[in-house]
Parts: C-alpha cells; structure tokens; sequence
C-alpha cells in the first residue's frame, strides 16, 4: 500500500476508535467539576501525574522498545514481547519494595495502595496494546479504545457521581477499567501465545531493547516534570509568591483550564499513534525525507489551524467541558487557556520530531533535548509563577516546549533531513499569539479582531489542509465501502 495512504489509513482507524471515546472523555470532565471541588481536583491531579511520572521508571519504558522492534522484520515477535514481559515484571517488583517511600508523598496519605494499583495496571494495559500496535492490528488497539474508555466512563458515574467517593472513586475506576483493558486485549489477540520464558528467553534481545528504551526512561520522566512541576509550584508556592493567584484551590483552576487544550493533545496523539509506525517502516526507504516534509508541512497547517479555532471558541468551549454550577472557581479557567493551547500546539510538534529518533535509535538524543525542555520548565516556573500566578505557569510551560522544538528541529534534520518553512511556522504562531492576547484581555472590539485573524488562518493554511483532507477522505471510502 502506498506509505501516504497506509499512514491515512491507521490515522482514521485510529481516529474512528477514538471519537466516541473523546467525547466520552469530555463528559467525565463535566462529572469531575460537579463532584470534586478544587483542592480534592489538585490532588487527584497530583496522584495522577505521581503515576505517570513512576511508570516509566519502574517499566523501564520497555513499552517503547515493543513498538520499535515488534513493528522490525528481523526481530521475532515472540522473543519481543517474552522479553518486555519479563523487564515489566522485574520492574513491579522493585515497585512494591520502594512503595513505603511513596508514602512519604503529602498527597499519597489514605492513597497509596491506589497509587500502587494504578501504577500497576496501567503498565499492564500499555504493554498489551502496544504490542497489539506491533502486530499492526490497528483496529482492535482502536476497538480496545472505545471500550477501556466506556469502562472508565462506568466506573467514573458509579464511584464519583452515585456513591460520592470523590478520588478515590477516581482511583479505582482507572484501576477497574485499565484491567479490564488489559484482560481484553490478552483474551482477543491471544496475547498470551507469544509468552514463553522457556524458550523465547533471549538475553540479547533484552540487551537490545534496554539500550534503544534506557534512553527513554528520563525522557519520560523529564516530560513529566515539565507538565507537573508548574502544578507543584502553583500549588506550594503560597505564601511565598508576589501574586496571590496560588495555593491549592489555584492548581485546581489550573488542572480545568488545560482541559481545553487537552481537545487538542488527543488528535494529535490519535495521529501520532499512525505516524510513529509509519516512521519506524519507512525509516530505510529512499525518499524519506520528501515523505517527512510533506507529513509535516500538513500536520502544522492542520495544527494551527485547529489552535486558532480553539481559541477563538475557548469561552464556549470552556463552558461546555467545565460544569460551573457547583464550584464557582472554575468560571475564570478559560483566561488560562488560549496560551495552553499554543503550549499543546508546540508539545505535539515535539512529538512529532521525536518519531525521528525512535525510527533511527537514537533515544539518547530525545533524552538531553527533553532535559532542555525540563530545565527551562522549572527556571521560568521558579520565577514567573511567583511574579504572576497562573499566568506564569502558562507562560513557562510554553516556553519549555517552544525551546525544546528550537533544538530539535535542528538536531533531527542532522539525522533524517527534510525541509521546513520557518518563516510559515512562526507567523502561524505569531497569530495564535495576537488572539491569545484579544481573548485574555477581552477588548469591545474582539469578535471581530478574532474572525478577521481566523480567516487569515483559513487562507494561509488551506493548501495543506485540502491534502489531508483529500487523503483522509479516499481512505474512509475506501474503508466503509469493504
């Protein structure tokens, strides 16, 4: 199949598996802002964030590794998966030894055995779909999608909206729906074929994958700590910092006001989940780097475009995902958000790039470009959170991914080169930016400031656009016509 229409393929079966589940994700949203008030929100965000940042530790983000090498021809599947089986087993191990440590967490108090749970079935459930990935049965990994999130939906209206258990019902339903995500996928894609110890034990293989996914652990981690630290700083900060727009009931405002955003980070992790295969197959082809440059031209277009609908929409859109009835806090989250979505724009460019280093192995150069980003995040939130609230938190977090895309789109093209338009990319952000502004500070004059600007965006982008449109369309007839 031709590499543009295999890679429109996986992106609409991914997207057709995920739209239902969005939405879905959207409503939980609304429940959450209804049954838990802001401080309860600030440490169900922590809890969650303290996960995702102990996984790829203790999994050794071996995840990785089955996606790269079970998608490669010369390696035998088998061995692929036995082997991350048994690098994810070490890993919960080491887990419940170190567990009393995560005790010492403030937030962790009448949690932790929660936290631990969910640590543990979220690496279960990864590891799974992801070799379902590997296998390219894309559309059972889409399938699995819509009923992991169906369960969640469940879990989430029994435990927070019907018996009223607040985060822990959050816990545990992430707990329920991620095992069941799991069993799933084990039972439909006869997962537990490719699982032999006695004989698909092989140490080179283990040897192989450590090395490509070792790389990736800190760049996980550092990530994260780009995403959790402005929570850590918004919420801590009190007492200290010049601005009064901190504290607990603050991290909450803030955790909502990146809900939109998030609208944003789910089609773009729809279509990485595509791009990332196609990039590790067409890694040996010949005129990859035209490949690159078109996908990538495409992808900004649609990117900015899709930001600068967001924010011309962010109050409505704001007051659809938000439920502002019981918590009164939450009305002002949409004056945080437009910046957030650049921030997202830019995480998802990042993203991108970092599919050239795991189709070319070269995970250590995603590491040191991710502790950029990392260290930027932390400096600017150090000072500009104290400056300015909230506010700051926004600001820092953009900066970090906007720095973190500077180097990258210099150190990926030594590796796989393809050409950019800079002087397109920036005055894309240039506009973002100018209706960010007429949004936060909501002049008389700003509807129309704000249309004129989107039109502009319409025009500018539309060539790249009607691609993948075009693309996208022949796919799905194609699809829905078998």
């Amino acid at each position: 199949m031709n590499k543009y229409k295999k890679l429109a393929q996986n992106t609409v079966i991914f997207a057709i598996g995920s739209f239902g589940s969005k939405i879905l994700l959207l409503l939980l949203t609304r429940l959450y802002s209804a049954n838990i008030n802001p401080g309860d929100t600030a440490t169900k965000s922590l809890l969650e964030q303290t996960a995702n940042f102990i996984i790829p530790i203790v999994t050794f983000s071996i995840a990785e590794a089955v996606i790269r090498y079970g998608l490669d021809k010369e390696y035998d599947k088998r061995e692929v998966f036995t082997s991350a089986c048994i690098v994810e087993l070490v890993g919960m191990a080491i887990l419940l030894l170190c567990s009393p440590l995560l005790g010492l967490l403030p937030y962790t108090d009448g949690y932790l055995l929660y936290l631990i749970a969910f640590i543990v079935a979220s690496s279960f459930r990864q590891l799974s779909s992801q070799f379902v990935r590997a296998r390219d049965m894309t559309r059972l990994f889409a399938l699995d999608g819509i009923l992991a999130t169906c369960t969640l939906f469940f879990f989430n209206v029994l435990f927070i909206s019907k018996l009223q258990l607040g985060v822990h019902g959050f816990m545990m339903a992430s707990i329920f729906a991620d095992t069941l995500s799991g069993i799933f996928l084990w039972v439909t894609a006869r997962i537990w074929k490719f699982l032999d110890i006695r004989r698909c034990f092989n140490p080179d293989i283990i040897k192989t994958m450590m090395r490509f996914a070792i790389p990736m652990i800190p760049t996980a981690v550092l990530w994260i700590i780009t995403g959790f630290s402005d929570r850590l700083f918004v919420q801590y900060m009190e007492g200290f910092a010049v601005s009064p727009d901190v504290g607990k009931e603050a991290q909450g405002i803030y955790e909502y006001a990146s809900k939109v955003p998030n609208l944003i980070s789910m089609v773009s992790t729809i279509f990485f989940q595509a791009w990332n295969m196609s990039a590790i197959t067409e890694n040996n082809s010949k005129d990859k780097s035209t490949f690159y440059y078109r996908i990538f031209s495409a992808y900004q277009a649609f990117m900015f475009l899709g930001a600068s609908a967001m924010i011309l929409f962010v109050k409505p859109l704001s007051d659809i995902i938000i439920d502002t009835r019981t918590f009164a806090e939450y009305e002002r989250c949409y004056l945080y958000t437009p910046v957030l979505i650049i921030a997202v724009v830019m995480m998802s460019f990042d993203q991108f790039l970092s599919s050239v280093y795991v189709a070319t192995k070269k995970t250590s150069h995603s590491m040191w470009t991710a502790l950029i980003a990392a260290g930027t995040n932390i400096i600017l939130n150090i000072i500009l959170i104290y400056l300015w609230g909230i506010h700051g938190a926004v600001i820092a977090t953009f900066a970090s991914y906007f720095v973190c895309y500077l180097v990258r789109i210099v150190d990926t093209r030594k590796l796989i080169y393809f050409k950019v338009s800079h002087g397109r990319f920036f005055l894309n952000l240039a506009v973002l930016f100018a209706m960010s502004i007429l949004a936060i500070k909501e002049p008389a004059w700003m509807l129309p400031a704000q249309i004129v600007l989107f039109g502009f965006m319409i025009v500018f982008n539309l060539s790249a656009v009607k691609m993948v449109l075009g693309i996208a369309g022949k796919v799905v007839r194609k699809i829905t016509h078998r």
